[in-house]
């Protein structure tokens, strides 16, 4: 098995697959489009979606890439060797072309001319099959024709991929890859890649999808695909022998920043060591998300706040080891220069501003960080002086999980009057021992929130104020949006927009300029709709229920739990906070005055009601 670099295997995976015909595509922005439903990509074949469903990709039938990643559903689990917020997963695809025969044989010839590794080392796990779909012999066949020894081979039930809750979408059975970290056995009896010692390491995984998932169970599928995941920093861990992800290049070079600026070693004391993972970690996804080309900032909305988050973990982490805040910038720096100059070329162009952002960051929350920390160790304090008290006072008292919680009005009021967030509060009061009242923190939230609600539906809307006229183009942006996907595509989708009482402004997912027939064709349709004098209703419902229900939305993790759904005749339905018109009548002539680039694949047009 061979040493490499993070530049070599990046080089690796994407010249061998060119080898065999695939085209490089390139990644997509890790900031969510609002069409899927979560604010970051969160999987390497998540971008590839719609391709994978039956759309012709412009590039053919065989692709591979390198695609970031962004996911903090388990941001507590940061700190130890193996979880990142940021990752990146190597993918490569077949769009109706080859199959297993051509992946099996191909992924073997990676992994073992490769990269090195023993085929009789090897191991692979099958889909055991269940009352809906056959065991996936085919699979064990063509692993053992290329050399894959049988009792490397594990047939599993939940060896199997689908859209959880979705019909006609395809699906199949998955070959997952596993090596030994180590030829030492643990002394079970199996000690194989069930065995809970850890010896072994999943490191790959190839998706057959050749079922169409149907009311009654599976039907086979005409055209086939196949669907390659790797995860980049595990490969690059697993190739230099390490168990430890930060040991790699992608991190060694700042951590060194790290024990230069704090006088100790990697690895010396845990607490530290976490501390340094977790800086590492989170400084890097802010690096790449404030760097991306749709590039987003630390606020308190949506996918900002998540940033916000990330920054400010870094930051009172750094404050606990006492690392300088310079350090942190020093870090951002490395990443841009030293790490992803090559990989990611936009990070140098846009180096000040990524720098000057994180920087401003660092001021700000340095200031409520004192405060509020200062607040939350009085809070604290208080706790262990009642327990006390209650101890000395009374022989009998036994301490109880209720006596160790900080309450819900505590907790807010740390957060609305010092901008202390809840996610601190909790992690803080964690390491003391102690709990938060999570119900009570979220009754005081939205007792806060309901007072805000009208000025929050006006700003989530893209209206400037709520009067008669910008009511109007706030109805007219549903009709332009569904016009642009009927003449531009179903590709086409809401990025932003901005109401204003003289006009509207609709930014929107589109890879060309518009033609002039394009823009008189979106014209007359939304003007088509105007003269049908539809009526507009709104009905309220469940998040999930919209979405079934096929409702627009951008950014839906934004929105509560029951939402309102605005519907247009058959011309439009969106999820929506805003004002609306009670008749498309009421709209008067739509009229585009202006279409231009707003930014990379994403267009503007400007438009009036007359």
């Amino acid at each position: 098995m061979n040493k490499i670099t993070s530049k070599q295997l990046r080089e690796a995976w994407l010249n061998f697959y060119k080898s065999k015909g695939h085209e490089i595509v390139d990644p997509v922005s890790l900031i969510g489009d609002g069409t899927t439903g979560v604010m970051f990509n969160v999987a390497g074949m998540q971008p590839l979606m719609p391709y994978l469903l039956g759309a012709k990709h412009p590039k053919g039938k065989r692709l591979c890439n390198i695609q970031g990643c962004v996911r903090t559903l388990d941001i507590d689990e940061v700190g130890d060797p193996c979880h990142h917020t940021f990752f990146e997963m190597m993918g490569n695809w077949s769009l109706g072309d080859y199959f297993k025969k051509e992946k099996t044989a191909w992924t073997i010839e990676l992994l073992t001319k490769v990269f090195g590794l023993d085929i009789n080392k090897l191991c692979s796990t099958v889909f055991a099959g269940n009352e809906s779909a056959p065991k996936d012999e085919e699979t064990e066949n063509l692993l053992l024709k290329q050399g894959i020894k049988k009792e490397n081979i594990f047939f599993l039930k939940e060896n199997w991929w689908e859209l959880e809750g979705t019909l006609h979408t395809p699906c199949g059975p998955d070959n997952e890859w596993f090596y030994p970290l180590t030829d030492q056995e643990c002394g079970r009896k199996n000690c194989d890649i069930n065995c809970p010692c850890g010896r072994f390491v999943e490191i790959g995984n190839d998706v057959y999808m050749q079922y169409e998932k149907v009311e009654n169970g599976y039907a086979l599928l005409k055209s086939k695909n196949v669907d390659t995941g790797f995860g980049f920093e595990r490969m690059l861990t697993f190739l230099n022998h390490e168990k430890d992800n930060y040991k790699t290049d992608l991190f060694s070079g700042v951590i060194a920043l790290m024990e230069k600026a704090l006088g100790v070693k990697y690895g010396e004391s845990e607490e530290t060591t976490r501390s340094m993972r977790i800086i590492a970690d989170h400084m890097r996804t802010s690096v790449m998300l404030i760097g991306d080309e749709n590039g987003i900032l630390p606020s308190n909305l949506g996918a900002g706040y998540i940033l916000r988050r990330l920054l400010r973990r870094a930051i009172r982490h750094a404050r606990n080891i006492s690392l300088p805040n310079d350090e942190l910038l020093k870090i951002a720096s490395y990443y841009i220069e030293k790490v992803y100059n090559e990989a990611y070329p936009l990070l140098k162009t846009k180096e000040d501003y990524i720098i000057s952002s994180i920087n401003q960051e660092i001021e700000k929350f340095s200031k409520t960080i004192e405060t509020g920390t200062k607040e939350f160790e009085k809070l604290a304090g208080s706790i262990e002086r009642k327990i006390e008290f209650l101890r000395k006072s009374n022989p009998d008292y036994v301490q109880t999980d209720a006596d160790k919680v900080i309450s819900g009005k505590a907790a807010f009021r740390l957060y609305e009057t010092y901008g202390f967030p809840i996610e601190m509060t909790v992690e803080m009061a964690k390491e003391k021992g102690l709990s938060v009242d999570m119900a009570g923190y979220e009754v005081a939230l939205k007792e806060h929130q309901e007072l805000a609600r009208q000025s929050s539906s006006i700003a989530k809307s893209g209206l400037a104020s709520s009067g008669e006229t910008e009511t109007k183009y706030h109805t007219a942006t549903h009709l332009l949006n569904a016009a642009l996907k009927k003449v531009v595509g179903e590709k086409s989708h809401q990025m932003g927009s901005n109401i204003t009482a003289e006009r509207l402004r609709f930014d929107f997912a589109c890879d060309h300029k518009l033609s002039a027939e394009e823009i008189k064709e979106v014209e007359d349709i939304v003007n088509g709709w105007i003269k049908e004098d539809i009526v507009v209703t709104r009905e309220e419902m469940s998040k999930e229920d919209a979405v079934k229900a096929g409702a627009e939305h951008q950014f839906l993790d934004r929105y509560p739990d029951v939402v309102s759904v605005y519907t247009i005749g058959s011309a439009s339905k969106e999820i929506c906070t805003g004002p609306h018109v009670k008749k498309t009548g009421e709209l008067g002539t739509f009229k585009i005055k202006k279409e231009e680039a707003s930014s990379s694949g994403v267009r503007r047009i400007k438009a009036v009601l007359e």
